[in-house]
């Protein structure tokens, strides 16, 4: 806190900001930003009362910090965010546009400010490195947001001229309570934030999304459909192959064959939403223009990544998969890969998280994979042998629990009996370089400790 700085007291989940009002005021604070009740301060300080004060605090941070990106598009979904974001910056960096991106993997370009790990930044930092990225001469910017950040209305500043849903499964469930709330969550994007004007681009045949398209149909807002059938970005066909994916699409009547250095045949899924949000903001580029940068997209850290081979001829794969709805994917995904090899896969469930979703990821691994390796992730303050228990519950008696998940790996690679052909998916952290145990966060790189142990850098237990 600064002298002459604004404290705004707002609403958390675990604490209430305006708790610290009086000693924000005896750091230096001049001007307070909260509900009715920051009117006990009247006198001592400047006030900016709100009805909602995480709006306000967003659309003021906007104007504070401005200027940002002209051309602002984002993402929502429970799984397919990141890759869909990234897609859309690499679209647009082909296509000769400077842009950036705002996400779980943080932001790209560097804008030199510190941010927390969050998908979705709380808006002062968010619209700071905004306005850093502006100055640079970043003027186009896909972004991740995040149920929480919609919900606590991180985004409210923004000015979005496009926004895209990719799927909802269950995830958040500790903090929403339910899907009906979750998906009300994801919906504002659509419902408060999508400018007039703007572009709304829904995977076809997708239920949620057939009540996106409802909630919008009053609304002077073009809707692009993506996927199969009559849709405006048509996927015809998506060919795995060993080494990535053969995709055709279709736009504007112009079709391509693109071969894709992605691992994964739902990415074509996240490439079509992507190439709808570039179109729904540029519709002045040639489909053929466009089409030809898709085929210049880059595989994105930590999401289907191939990282290592052993010498034995063991692949290892590593997904940030952590829901049901993700885990299933995955897995299908490497499976349609490599249709002939065993497929091993080592995962496990973050604590203080939505603890139903525990046994039915164990159940998707038990169904989908031919060795099941429950182990740590992320055990936060929970005891993280009661997490795997409840994992095992739905993995069924043939899988195997190893805590220790340098130690799970090791035994995937190199005890489990698989051989050339078959491969490893490694779950649940992708991109991630820590494990949160307690209050601490220990290093752990899900690729580096999997690169290690198949180069034979790091002994197998």
């Amino acid at each position: 806190m600064r002298p002459g700085a604004l404290f705004a007291a707002l609403p958390g989940t675990r604490t209430d900001g305006l708790a610290f009002a009086e000693d924000a005021l005896a750091r230096g604070a001049v001007a307070l930003l909260g509900d009715s009740r920051i009117r006990a301060f009247a006198g001592r300080a400047a006030l900016l009362v709100a009805d909602d004060p995480r709006r306000a605090f967003a659309r003021l941070c906007a104007r504070f910090f401005a200027p940002a990106p002209g051309r602002v598009v984002a993402v929502t979904g429970t799984n397919g965010k990141t890759s869909t974001a990234c897609f859309v910056r690499d679209l647009w960096q082909a296509l000769g546009r400077p842009a950036g991106y705002v996400g779980t993997l943080g932001v790209e370009p560097d804008p030199g400010v510190a941010l927390s790990s969050l998908t979705t930044p709380d808006p002062a930092a968010l619209h700071r490195a905004l306005s850093a990225l502006a100055g640079a001469g970043v003027d186009r910017l896909a972004l991740e947001a995040s149920s929480h950040g919609l919900d606590q209305r991180r985004l409210d500043g923004l000015r979005i001229a496009a926004a895209a849903f990719t799927q909802l499964g269950r995830d958040h469930l500790d903090y929403h309570g339910d899907m009906e709330r979750y998906f009300a969550a994801k919906a504002r994007l659509f419902t408060d934030l999508l400018e007039d004007g703007g572009g709304a681009v829904l995977p076809a045949g997708d239920p949620w999304a057939d009540r996106l398209a409802v909630l919008l149909a009053g609304r002077r807002v073009r809707v692009l459909r993506y996927g199969a059938g009559d849709v405006a970005i048509r996927i015809h066909a998506v060919e795995p192959m060993a080494d990535g994916l053969a995709v055709e699409l279709e736009l504007d009547g112009t079709k391509r064959r693109l071969p894709l250095p992605l691992f994964g045949p739902f990415q074509a899924a996240n490439l079509a939403a992507a190439l709808g949000l570039v179109r729904a903001v540029e519709p002045e580029v040639p489909a053929a223009e466009l089409l030809e940068a898709a085929a210049r997209v880059r595989p994105v850290p930590g999401r289907m990544e191939p990282v290592a081979e052993t010498a034995r001829g063991v692949r290892v794969v590593v997904d940030y998969a952590h829901t049901p709805d993700a885990l299933e994917t995955a897995l299908r995904a490497v499976r349609a890969h490599v249709p002939r090899g065993r497929l091993a896969v080592v995962f496990g469930c973050g604590g203080d998280r939505d603890p139903g979703k525990r046994p039915l990821m164990g159940e998707v691994a038990g169904r989908l994979a031919d060795i099941v390796i429950v182990t740590d992730d992320n055990p936060r303050s929970e005891d993280p042998a009661a997490i795997r228990r409840a994992v095992l519950v739905g993995a069924g008696p043939r899988a195997v629990e190893i805590g220790d998940r340098r130690e799970a790996i090791a035994f995937a690679l190199h005890r489990a009996g698989l051989g050339p052909g078959d491969v490893v998916l490694v779950a649940g952290k992708g991109h991630e370089r820590g494990q949160i145990v307690k209050d601490r966060v220990l290093p752990f790189d899900d690729r580096e400790v999997a690169r290690g142990l198949a180069l034979g850098a790091e002994a197998a237990p």
